[in-house]
């Protein structure tokens, strides 16, 4: 992109989430990273290693106000029974001063934790929760 104007700049006030189909309409930020394992290689002739990438991470996190026990739910029925069951996370970013949007599908999530309580007189309730995914794909994109 050569340049860009003022409101070409996305704005994440209009940023949705789903998971598994259910919109979080409580959702206030929502973060996935991929993070790179990368091994030395060793080299001759030189006194630094190179680098290889020989795998990979996904982690992220998803904020909420706390409007419901949904998560709480998930997890306690899933601890109950046994299992982690994965989920499938999809952002949608669609701004509407910006040409186009952008829509991430995250697969195969797991949460990591939920804090069952936390709560504090005068202050609104939020929940953060982390999770780790094994793969993510673009389904549409802001093209310059």
């Amino acid at each position: 992109m050569k340049t860009f104007e003022d409101n070409d700049v996305i704005n994440g006030s209009w940023g949705e989430v789903w998971v598994d189909n259910d919109y979080m309409a409580q959702a206030t930020a929502l973060e996935a990273t991929i993070k790179f394992t990368k091994t030395d290689v060793p080299q001759t002739g030189r006194l630094n290693s190179g680098k290889k990438v020989t795998g990979i991470e996904g982690s992220g996190t998803l904020k909420l106000n706390h409007a419901s026990s949904y998560f709480k739910k998930r997890i306690l029925t899933d601890i109950k029974n046994g299992k982690n069951t994965p989920c499938t996370i999809i952002s949608n970013l669609d701004d509407p001063t910006v040409n186009g949007n952008e829509r991430v599908k995250l697969t195969n999530c797991t949460f990591d934790e939920v804090k069952l309580v936390d709560w504090e007189a005068n202050k609104l309730g939020e929940e953060s929760i982390p999770f780790t995914f094994t793969t993510a794909e673009m389904l549409d994109t802001i093209d310059d």
